[in-house]
């Protein structure tokens, strides 16, 4: 008996895979927080934090009283963990950021217990990127740009 095998058993560095999902978060009583450009962009940057856990992001899209995006959940997360992680998260960014908000929710519980989730592949990514894109326009919201602009000297 001749025993063949096919070469290496090395792992392969990094996460070959792919685990696309367009997640959708409401706020916790459906309170429109998302109309400033402040709160869209502190939430935005409260998700990309966790970029440096492996999360890849795509398009954001804010609708007022919610957020869509597609999202790349390493293979080391469940998507519960993942939706645990992204909200308590940008949930804490967004009270030290905004502490009026606190005002509104007084108990700390920013998103809402709904999270939506669908299964993207790369196929539609740009699909749902697009969705995602058009979030503003497609639920009809004005978004107040009320970020500070540094003045030209």
């Amino acid at each position: 008996m001749i025993v063949c095998n096919s070469g290496s058993y090395k792992k392969l560095a990094g996460d070959t895979r792919n685990n696309w999902v367009t997640m959708m978060f409401p706020t916790k009583c459906r309170f429109n927080c998302f109309g400033k450009q402040s709160h869209i962009n502190t939430c935005t940057r409260a998700f990309r934090d966790l970029e440096r856990f492996g999360f890849e992001f795509g398009d954001f899209g804010f609708a007022g009283n919610h957020v869509h995006f597609p999202i790349n959940v390493p293979k080391k997360y469940s998507l519960e963990d993942a939706e645990i992680m992204l909200k308590s998260h940008s949930s804490k960014k967004m009270f030290e950021m905004h502490p009026g908000f606190r005002k509104r929710y007084p108990r700390g519980s920013f998103w809402s217990g709904y999270e939506h989730h669908e299964s993207t592949g790369l196929k539609n990514l740009e699909e749902s990127s697009d969705y995602c894109r058009n979030q503003q326009l497609h639920h009809g919201v004005f978004v107040i740009d009320d970020c500070q602009q540094r003045l030209l000297c």
